[in-house]
């Protein structure tokens, strides 16, 4: 492939011709691992110390006072690279990066880019995993030729990055809110304005018809690939916490359907995890049939799906209670029918609130949409500044 001018090749792909390829050590004075101090515990016999993203406890006496990055040697987050200044402690499995000649925050990011997809993870005998100082300090990196570039860059990606986690704050903030909503709303402890009638005390069997569901044989392929939507758990696992079910992954046919169990469910159910992950809800946006690890709502006239839903939902640690002493959690029918919730005796109200809680919902989507798209933002902008594609300066 033709090189663009003023573009060279390199081990670490093709950057502007007066970048240079770095070994990491060479942008650094010194490369160490954390050590615990025995003198650096408190009267309770604990340390402060970082294991690159965990802060626990402030005492007096530190091993280092410095900009750093913090990068874990071992384990489960093996890899994991975080920045701090000031007076710290190292667990003994972090290395500690400091005295950058480079900009330090550029080093970051190109290793929060790079790094842990690059590094040849080792394994010790016991399994644990593992990095070597030597697998840092020679890791290879672009550098732009004044610090006064790669500070602008890194300064561009941690806008990006403050814009991320602001919205993430937001977003779990939000959660929060709906959280407490629902408890007060769904419970009947806060009420709308224009409602005043005691709620009324029910069992689910009064709310919906309950239906199972069912598998046709896997080996019977005439069975398979029809146009009848077939939901399992993971159909819903992948809606990420969405409440409307569109699509499936498998379907089956008009003749596995008859086979089975399965029923075909009318759009606008409450279809329900029952076995092993007991409570997962989703509304289904058009006829659906389910597998037998679901227990699935057909609400009547006087009852609102989309209130069943969010009431269905506050009620799991209730059901997961029905399953108690099984070895293998699994709520059935019968128990569900006798199940007993408090809910408003006009559907105007359960509507009111069940609206209330949806525009919450609505919110939180486009603050997830936002959040997605910045994600994305930021990775075309580390993949057009961390090799000089787009030059800031």
């Amino acid at each position: 492939m033709e090189l663009k001018e003023g573009y060279k090749q390199t081990e670490v792909g093709v950057i502007p011709d007066d970048w240079e390829v770095a070994e990491v050590g060479q942008t650094c004075s010194h490369v160490t691992t954390g050590k615990l101090d025995a003198n650096a515990m408190d009267e309770n016999g604990a340390y402060r110390f970082y294991t690159c993203a965990k802060d626990y406890y402030r005492i007096d006496t530190y091993a280092f006072d410095c900009e750093a990055l913090l990068i874990s040697g071992n384990g489960a987050h093996v890899g994991y690279i975080h920045y701090y200044a000031g007076k710290f402690n190292a667990y003994q499995r972090t290395y500690v990066l400091s005295g950058f000649k480079s900009a330090i925050k550029f080093v970051q990011h190109y290793l929060d880019e790079n790094f842990r997809r690059r590094i040849q993870v080792e394994v010790k005998a016991g399994g644990t995993p593992y990095i070597t100082r030597d697998t840092i300090t020679e890791s290879l990196l672009p550098l732009p030729p004044t610090k006064a570039e790669q500070e602008a860059i890194a300064e561009a990606l941690s806008d990006a990055d403050a814009l991320i986690e602001s919205l993430e704050q937001l977003i779990a903030k939000k959660r929060q809110i709906k959280q407490g909503a629902m408890q007060q709303l769904l419970t009947g402890k806060k009420r709308l304005p224009g409602f005043s009638e005691e709620w009324e005390v029910k069992t689910l069997g009064n709310l919906a018809i309950i239906r199972s569901g069912g598998t046709p044989s896997t080996s019977q392929p005439q069975f398979w690939d029809g146009d009848i939507p077939w939901c399992t758990p993971t159909d819903i696992t992948a809606l990420s916490g969405s409440k409307h079910l569109g699509e499936t992954i498998r379907k089956i046919t008009q003749a596995g359907l008859a086979s089975s169990s399965a029923e075909l469910l009318p759009a606008n159910s409450v279809i329900m995890t029952s076995r092993a992950t007991i409570g997962e809800c989703a509304i289904n946006l058009r006829p659906v049939s389910t597998n037998q690890g679901f227990k699935n709502f057909i609400p009547f006239d006087e009852t609102d799906v989309e209130f069943l839903f969010y009431l269905l939902a506050t009620q799991k640690q209730g059901f997961i209670g029905l399953c108690a002493g099984s070895t293998f959690l699994e709520i059935g029918k019968t128990q569900l029918i006798g199940y007993e919730v408090t809910v408003p005796p006009e559907k105007t109200e359960q509507t009111a609130i069940a609206t209330i809680l949806s525009d919450m919902d609505a919110e939180i989507a486009a603050l997830e949409s936002k959040l997605a798209k910045a994600r994305q933002i930021k990775q075309g902008m580390m993949q057009e500044l961390l090799t000089g594609k787009t030059r800031l300066i």
